[in-house]
């Protein structure tokens, strides 16, 4: 096998509309091997072509999916198992993304669903899900774009993939319960037991990152020792999950709106693992979601 090609492969596929192009875009800016969309019978020619001269090695990103010309679910998982039975490395990355949300792209773009091109883009959706269902099954890797702007994703992307090879892509984001759970979630902490900011007229238009909220929410008398704990159990675990050689973990902090308590502790966990020697990626998910007084828990008695 060409030494050219040792340092892995990495298929990228999922819901057409869910970012697939921006992915391999990001990986070619990488300095990634970049192939989209090549039929299924090149595909075997490609992965065992000789190196050509004495190139560097460089990571090879393939993507595929329903417009792939003779696109088979099971043969392509037929093949990453032969190639990983072989020992190459092999990864596969699954761009998911709520059909409601994928409708809004469509409509919004004016693009045709490539499996609905005479009917509405949901029945073109419902068809690719199912077609898609056995690989995002197989996939080791799964980004949920619903709520991600092209922009963040290319972000995760460049954080993830330029990563180290030895260590885990550690990930830490905020996330409001109201809102939903993230899907790719190892490790969720609940931040709704500390004083809520939305309360405190002065403090609701901000957010976690802003002092004054932080400062009221790490003034709960149960803050800093929760924090320290959630710190050292998070540090405590990293080294178990590179043991076993898991390669992505997610760690999802969450309070009712997403907007104050877990964007605070998200953001000061990020900086307790770096000055630990770990290199987390940040995002808060529902940052820029609309502030709503509906998703919020019932107004404790006595807060002002």
């Amino acid at each position: 096998m060409s030494a050219a090609r040792d340092k892995g492969i990495l298929i990228v596929t999922g819901m057409s509309g869910a970012g697939k192009s921006t992915v391999l875009r990001t990986l070619e800016d990488l300095g990634w091997e970049v192939v989209d969309n090549l039929p299924l019978p090149l595909l075997d020619r490609l992965l065992s072509a000789p190196a050509e001269g004495d190139e560097p090695a460089r990571p090879l990103a393939l993507g595929l999916g329903t417009t792939t010309r003779d696109f088979d679910p099971a043969r392509i998982i037929a093949r990453l198992s032969d190639l990983s039975r072989r020992g190459r490395e092999v990864g596969t990355l699954f761009l998911d993304c709520a059909g409601a949300e994928l409708e809004r792209r469509y409509a919004e773009t004016r693009r045709r669903h490539p499996l609905a091109d005479d009917r509405p883009a949901s029945d073109g959706i419902a068809r690719e899900r199912e077609l898609l269902a056995p690989l995002r099954d197989w996939a080791n890797r799964l980004i949920d774009t619903t709520n991600i702007s092209a922009h963040d994703l290319a972000g995760q992307v460049r954080q993830s993939f330029a990563a180290g090879e030895d260590e885990p892509v550690l990930s830490v984001t905020s996330f409001g319960f109201a809102r939903g759970l993230p899907r790719n979630a190892d490790l969720v902490f609940d931040m709704r037991f500390l004083q809520n900011p939305h309360w405190v007229p002065t403090l609701r238009p901000g957010t976690g990152l802003d002092a004054d909220v932080a400062a009221y929410v790490a003034a709960d008398p149960a803050y800093e020792e929760a924090f320290e704990r959630i710190a050292e159990l998070v540090a405590m675990l990293l080294p178990r999950y590179r043991a076993e050689g898991k390669s992505y973990v997610t760690v999802g902090i969450g309070c009712t709106g997403g907007r104050h308590r877990s964007v605070h502790v998200a953001a000061r966990l990020g900086r307790w693992l770096r000055e630990r020697g770990f290199s987390p990626t940040v995002t808060h998910r529902d940052l820029k979601a609309a502030p709503q007084d509906s998703l919020e828990d019932r107004r404790p008695a006595g807060t002002r």
